[in-house]
Protein backbone atom coordinates (compact mmCIF):
# COMPACT_ATOMS: atom_id res chain seq x y z
CA UNK A 1 0.00 0.00 0.00
CA UNK A 2 1.30 3.48 -0.92
CA UNK A 3 2.28 5.64 2.01
CA UNK A 4 -0.54 8.66 2.21
CA UNK A 5 2.19 11.22 3.49
CA UNK A 6 4.37 10.48 0.53
CA UNK A 7 1.47 10.73 -1.48
CA UNK A 8 0.36 13.96 -0.17
CA UNK A 9 3.53 15.14 -0.79
CA UNK A 10 3.60 14.34 -4.49
CA UNK A 11 0.17 16.44 -4.90
CA UNK A 12 1.57 19.58 -2.82
CA UNK A 13 4.59 19.47 -5.32
CA UNK A 14 2.26 18.83 -8.45
CA UNK A 15 0.28 21.94 -7.39
CA UNK A 16 3.18 24.27 -5.89
CA UNK A 17 5.48 23.36 -8.92
CA UNK A 18 8.18 23.27 -6.09
CA UNK A 19 9.69 20.60 -3.76
CA UNK A 20 10.49 23.06 -1.45
CA UNK A 21 6.98 24.85 -1.19
CA UNK A 22 5.81 21.23 -0.74
CA UNK A 23 8.10 20.40 1.84
CA UNK A 24 6.73 23.54 3.79
CA UNK A 25 3.19 23.34 3.46
CA UNK A 26 3.62 19.86 4.98
CA UNK A 27 6.11 21.26 7.64
CA UNK A 28 8.70 19.17 6.43
CA UNK A 29 12.32 19.99 5.60
CA UNK A 30 13.25 20.30 1.72
CA UNK A 31 15.95 17.12 1.76
CA UNK A 32 13.38 15.32 3.95
CA UNK A 33 10.83 15.82 1.12
CA UNK A 34 13.35 14.99 -1.52
CA UNK A 35 14.09 11.20 0.33
CA UNK A 36 10.15 10.94 0.89
CA UNK A 37 9.71 11.40 -3.04
CA UNK A 38 13.05 8.95 -3.76
CA UNK A 39 10.67 6.35 -1.58
CA UNK A 40 7.74 7.07 -3.52
CA UNK A 41 9.11 6.47 -6.61
CA UNK A 42 10.95 3.65 -5.57
CA UNK A 43 7.47 2.04 -4.51
CA UNK A 44 5.79 2.83 -8.13
CA UNK A 45 8.65 1.43 -10.07
CA UNK A 46 8.74 4.91 -12.24
CA UNK A 47 9.69 8.70 -12.07
CA UNK A 48 6.90 10.87 -10.62
CA UNK A 49 8.77 14.31 -10.97
CA UNK A 50 10.62 15.52 -13.69
CA UNK A 51 13.72 17.99 -12.13
CA UNK A 52 13.37 21.43 -14.15
CA UNK A 53 15.86 23.98 -13.75
CA UNK A 54 13.57 25.80 -11.44
CA UNK A 55 10.81 23.94 -9.91
CA UNK A 56 9.51 20.08 -10.86
CA UNK A 57 6.59 19.18 -13.16
CA UNK A 58 4.66 15.74 -13.00
CA UNK A 59 5.35 12.85 -15.54
CA UNK A 60 2.38 10.80 -16.58
CA UNK A 61 2.07 8.75 -13.86
CA UNK A 62 2.73 11.77 -11.51
CA UNK A 63 -0.06 13.47 -12.86
CA UNK A 64 -2.48 10.85 -12.64
CA UNK A 65 -0.99 9.75 -8.68
CA UNK A 66 -1.36 13.61 -7.73
CA UNK A 67 -4.93 13.37 -8.90
CA UNK A 68 -5.85 10.67 -6.35
CA UNK A 69 -3.72 11.94 -3.98
CA UNK A 70 -6.22 15.07 -4.16
CA UNK A 71 -8.85 12.62 -3.30
CA UNK A 72 -7.55 11.05 -0.33
CA UNK A 73 -6.30 14.76 0.75
CA UNK A 74 -10.09 15.75 0.66
CA UNK A 75 -11.13 12.78 2.74
CA UNK A 76 -8.51 13.54 4.87
CA UNK A 77 -9.58 16.47 5.54
CA UNK A 78 -13.66 15.43 5.75
CA UNK A 79 -12.37 13.15 8.07
CA UNK A 80 -10.71 15.53 10.38
CA UNK A 81 -14.11 17.50 10.18
CA UNK A 82 -15.49 14.76 11.96
CA UNK A 83 -13.76 14.76 14.67
CA UNK A 84 -14.19 18.38 15.22
CA UNK A 85 -17.83 18.65 14.52
CA UNK A 86 -18.07 16.06 17.41
CA UNK A 87 -15.96 17.68 19.58
CA UNK A 88 -17.60 21.10 18.46
CA UNK A 89 -21.25 19.63 19.88
CA UNK A 90 -19.81 19.96 23.02
CA UNK A 91 -18.98 23.57 22.55
CA UNK A 92 -21.77 24.55 20.79
CA UNK A 93 -20.55 24.91 17.20
CA UNK A 94 -22.94 24.86 14.14
CA UNK A 95 -21.33 25.74 10.43
CA UNK A 96 -23.21 26.72 7.63
CA UNK A 97 -22.81 27.55 3.71
CA UNK A 98 -24.59 30.62 1.78
CA UNK A 99 -25.15 32.86 -1.07
CA UNK A 100 -26.09 36.57 -0.33
CA UNK A 101 -29.80 36.49 -1.84
CA UNK A 102 -30.30 33.45 1.13
CA UNK A 103 -28.53 35.42 3.46
CA UNK A 104 -30.57 38.48 3.02
CA UNK A 105 -33.63 36.72 2.91
CA UNK A 106 -33.78 32.97 4.64
CA UNK A 107 -31.16 33.05 6.85
CA UNK A 108 -31.79 35.86 9.36
CA UNK A 109 -35.17 34.51 10.47
CA UNK A 110 -33.65 31.02 10.79
CA UNK A 111 -30.63 32.19 12.87
CA UNK A 112 -32.96 34.48 14.99
CA UNK A 113 -34.99 31.02 15.38
CA UNK A 114 -32.56 28.99 16.16
CA UNK A 115 -30.66 30.88 18.74
CA UNK A 116 -34.03 31.60 20.73
CA UNK A 117 -34.09 27.48 21.06
CA UNK A 118 -30.92 26.68 21.01
CA UNK A 119 -29.15 29.84 23.04
CA UNK A 120 -25.72 27.44 24.31
CA UNK A 121 -25.07 26.60 20.55
CA UNK A 122 -22.56 29.24 18.25
CA UNK A 123 -23.30 29.57 14.82
CA UNK A 124 -21.01 30.60 11.84
CA UNK A 125 -21.89 31.33 8.41
CA UNK A 126 -19.61 30.84 5.50
CA UNK A 127 -20.40 32.27 1.88
CA UNK A 128 -19.34 31.65 -1.30
CA UNK A 129 -20.51 30.88 -4.98
CA UNK A 130 -21.99 27.17 -5.84
CA UNK A 131 -18.30 25.72 -6.36
CA UNK A 132 -17.09 27.31 -3.01
CA UNK A 133 -20.41 25.78 -1.02
CA UNK A 134 -19.85 22.57 -2.45
CA UNK A 135 -16.03 22.36 -1.65
CA UNK A 136 -16.91 23.95 1.90
CA UNK A 137 -19.25 20.80 1.79
CA UNK A 138 -17.26 17.98 0.59
CA UNK A 139 -14.04 18.77 3.12
CA UNK A 140 -16.75 19.03 6.18
CA UNK A 141 -15.69 23.48 6.71
CA UNK A 142 -19.41 23.93 6.93
CA UNK A 143 -22.17 21.15 8.05
CA UNK A 144 -25.35 21.87 5.75
CA UNK A 145 -25.27 24.65 3.00
CA UNK A 146 -28.15 26.55 1.48
CA UNK A 147 -27.94 26.49 -2.68
CA UNK A 148 -29.76 26.91 -5.34
CA UNK A 149 -30.06 25.80 -9.12
CA UNK A 150 -32.14 26.76 -12.23
CA UNK A 151 -33.58 24.00 -14.67
CA UNK A 152 -30.79 24.36 -16.95
CA UNK A 153 -27.50 23.84 -14.17
CA UNK A 154 -29.35 21.46 -11.85
CA UNK A 155 -26.06 20.07 -8.81
CA UNK A 156 -25.25 16.55 -10.17
CA UNK A 157 -23.56 15.84 -7.31
CA UNK A 158 -23.48 12.37 -5.99
CA UNK A 159 -22.13 12.70 -2.75
CA UNK A 160 -24.33 15.87 -1.82
CA UNK A 161 -27.73 15.17 -0.27
CA UNK A 162 -30.15 18.05 -2.13
CA UNK A 163 -33.16 18.73 -0.41
CA UNK A 164 -35.78 21.30 -1.82
CA UNK A 165 -36.39 24.40 0.16
CA UNK A 166 -38.76 26.46 -1.75
CA UNK A 167 -38.88 27.93 -5.55
CA UNK A 168 -38.26 31.60 -5.86
CA UNK A 169 -40.07 33.06 -9.08
CA UNK A 170 -38.67 35.41 -10.91
CA UNK A 171 -40.42 38.87 -10.59
CA UNK A 172 -40.16 41.82 -12.73
CA UNK A 173 -39.23 45.09 -11.53
CA UNK A 174 -40.37 48.40 -12.67
CA UNK A 175 -40.26 52.19 -11.18
CA UNK A 176 -43.01 52.89 -8.83
CA UNK A 177 -45.47 55.43 -11.90
CA UNK A 178 -44.77 52.81 -14.44
CA UNK A 179 -47.07 52.18 -16.87
CA UNK A 180 -46.74 48.29 -16.69
CA UNK A 181 -48.68 48.50 -13.43
CA UNK A 182 -51.64 48.84 -15.35
CA UNK A 183 -51.75 46.27 -17.21
CA UNK A 184 -53.97 42.75 -15.93
CA UNK A 185 -50.78 40.52 -17.24
CA UNK A 186 -47.05 41.10 -17.98
CA UNK A 187 -45.86 38.86 -21.13
CA UNK A 188 -42.24 39.21 -21.80
CA UNK A 189 -42.85 39.54 -25.46
CA UNK A 190 -44.26 42.78 -25.03
CA UNK A 191 -41.61 44.09 -23.38
CA UNK A 192 -39.31 43.93 -26.14
CA UNK A 193 -38.68 47.84 -26.58
CA UNK A 194 -37.80 48.34 -22.78
CA UNK A 195 -34.61 49.20 -21.53
CA UNK A 196 -32.57 46.62 -19.12
CA UNK A 197 -30.95 46.87 -15.47
CA UNK A 198 -28.99 43.63 -15.75
CA UNK A 199 -26.57 42.40 -13.15
CA UNK A 200 -22.76 42.55 -14.23
CA UNK A 201 -20.13 39.77 -14.48
CA UNK A 202 -21.50 36.84 -15.74
CA UNK A 203 -24.08 36.68 -12.98
CA UNK A 204 -26.93 34.07 -13.03
CA UNK A 205 -29.59 36.21 -13.38
CA UNK A 206 -28.35 37.72 -16.52
CA UNK A 207 -28.67 34.29 -18.08
CA UNK A 208 -31.61 34.50 -16.76
CA UNK A 209 -32.93 37.84 -18.83
CA UNK A 210 -31.22 36.23 -21.55
CA UNK A 211 -32.61 33.15 -22.14
CA UNK A 212 -36.18 34.01 -21.57
CA UNK A 213 -35.84 37.41 -24.06
CA UNK A 214 -34.30 34.69 -26.51
CA UNK A 215 -37.35 32.36 -25.78
CA UNK A 216 -39.84 35.43 -26.44
CA UNK A 217 -38.26 36.28 -29.21
CA UNK A 218 -35.38 39.06 -28.61
CA UNK A 219 -32.41 40.17 -27.36
CA UNK A 220 -32.73 42.09 -24.36
CA UNK A 221 -31.06 45.88 -24.46
CA UNK A 222 -28.64 46.85 -21.48
CA UNK A 223 -29.08 50.23 -20.24
CA UNK A 224 -26.63 49.23 -17.10
CA UNK A 225 -24.96 46.75 -15.37
CA UNK A 226 -25.53 46.74 -11.68
CA UNK A 227 -23.11 44.90 -9.17
CA UNK A 228 -25.85 44.25 -6.34
CA UNK A 229 -30.02 43.80 -6.15
CA UNK A 230 -29.93 47.27 -4.45
CA UNK A 231 -28.48 49.21 -7.18
CA UNK A 232 -30.40 46.98 -9.78
CA UNK A 233 -33.16 48.59 -7.96
CA UNK A 234 -32.04 52.33 -7.42
CA UNK A 235 -30.95 52.47 -11.36
CA UNK A 236 -34.72 51.45 -11.72
CA UNK A 237 -35.85 53.79 -9.53
CA UNK A 238 -34.12 56.42 -11.38
CA UNK A 239 -36.29 55.50 -14.36
CA UNK A 240 -33.09 54.26 -16.57
CA UNK A 241 -34.85 50.84 -17.21
CA UNK A 242 -36.47 47.89 -15.66
CA UNK A 243 -34.96 44.53 -14.34
CA UNK A 244 -35.28 40.84 -13.63
CA UNK A 245 -35.12 39.42 -10.17
CA UNK A 246 -35.39 36.68 -7.85
CA UNK A 247 -37.96 37.29 -5.23
CA UNK A 248 -35.84 36.35 -2.94
CA UNK A 249 -33.23 38.78 -3.47
CA UNK A 250 -36.02 41.65 -3.30
CA UNK A 251 -37.44 40.99 0.12
CA UNK A 252 -35.72 44.40 1.06
CA UNK A 253 -37.45 46.59 -1.79
CA UNK A 254 -37.54 50.13 -2.01
CA UNK A 255 -40.66 52.05 -1.98
CA UNK A 256 -39.61 53.50 -5.13
CA UNK A 257 -40.12 50.58 -7.35
CA UNK A 258 -43.13 47.84 -7.83
CA UNK A 259 -42.65 44.14 -8.68
CA UNK A 260 -44.93 42.61 -10.97
CA UNK A 261 -45.44 38.76 -11.73
CA UNK A 262 -45.50 37.39 -14.89
CA UNK A 263 -48.09 35.60 -17.26
CA UNK A 264 -48.54 32.29 -16.60
CA UNK A 265 -47.08 31.41 -20.01
CA UNK A 266 -44.21 34.00 -20.08
CA UNK A 267 -41.01 32.30 -20.28
CA UNK A 268 -39.72 33.33 -16.74
CA UNK A 269 -37.91 30.33 -14.79
CA UNK A 270 -38.22 29.62 -11.36
CA UNK A 271 -34.80 29.03 -9.06
CA UNK A 272 -34.88 26.45 -6.81
CA UNK A 273 -33.51 26.45 -3.05
CA UNK A 274 -31.66 23.82 -2.09
CA UNK A 275 -30.32 22.64 1.31
CA UNK A 276 -27.40 20.63 0.91
CA UNK A 277 -25.57 18.08 3.30
CA UNK A 278 -23.04 15.52 3.10
CA UNK A 279 -24.20 12.32 2.40
CA UNK A 280 -22.38 10.03 3.34
CA UNK A 281 -21.89 11.84 6.69
CA UNK A 282 -24.37 11.80 9.66
CA UNK A 283 -25.93 14.99 10.72
CA UNK A 284 -24.93 16.53 14.01
CA UNK A 285 -27.99 17.27 16.35
CA UNK A 286 -27.67 20.80 15.45
CA UNK A 287 -27.64 20.37 11.68
CA UNK A 288 -30.79 18.40 11.97
CA UNK A 289 -32.35 20.88 14.31
CA UNK A 290 -31.56 23.80 11.76
CA UNK A 291 -32.46 21.86 8.78
CA UNK A 292 -35.93 21.62 10.54
CA UNK A 293 -35.87 25.62 11.11
CA UNK A 294 -34.95 26.30 7.76
CA UNK A 295 -37.81 23.99 6.41
CA UNK A 296 -40.40 25.86 8.36
CA UNK A 297 -38.98 29.20 7.31
CA UNK A 298 -38.77 28.35 4.06
CA UNK A 299 -42.63 27.37 4.24
CA UNK A 300 -43.40 29.95 6.04
CA UNK A 301 -42.12 32.56 3.23
CA UNK A 302 -44.28 30.05 0.78
CA UNK A 303 -47.43 30.68 2.42
CA UNK A 304 -46.75 34.14 3.64
CA UNK A 305 -48.40 35.51 0.17
CA UNK A 306 -45.18 36.93 -1.28
CA UNK A 307 -46.46 35.38 -4.71
CA UNK A 308 -50.05 36.78 -3.78
CA UNK A 309 -49.89 39.59 -1.51
CA UNK A 310 -47.07 41.59 -2.75
CA UNK A 311 -47.18 41.30 -6.10
CA UNK A 312 -50.93 41.48 -6.18
CA UNK A 313 -50.82 44.77 -4.02
CA UNK A 314 -48.00 46.12 -6.34
CA UNK A 315 -49.76 45.40 -9.06
CA UNK A 316 -52.40 47.50 -7.62
CA UNK A 317 -50.30 50.32 -6.74
CA UNK A 318 -49.44 49.81 -3.20
CA UNK A 319 -46.43 51.36 -1.47
CA UNK A 320 -46.09 48.87 1.56
CA UNK A 321 -42.38 47.62 2.25
CA UNK A 322 -42.41 43.68 2.62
Amino acid sequence: MLNVRRLLLLTEAAERGSLTAAAEALSMTTSAASQQMSLLEREVGQPLLERLPRGVRTTAAGAALAERGRAVRRELQAAQADVREFADLDRGTLRLGSFPTASASLLPLALTRFSGRHPAIRTVVRAGVLERLREMLHVGEVELALMWEYEWNRIQDKDLALAPLLDDPTVLVVPADSELLTRPAVRLGALVEQEWIIRAENHPVAEVLRRSCRLAGFEPRIAYESHDYQEAQAMVAAGLGIALAPRLALTNRRSDVRLLAFASDAPAPVRRILLASPRHRAATPTARAMARILHSVAQQFTDSGLDRAQLGAVRRGGGARH
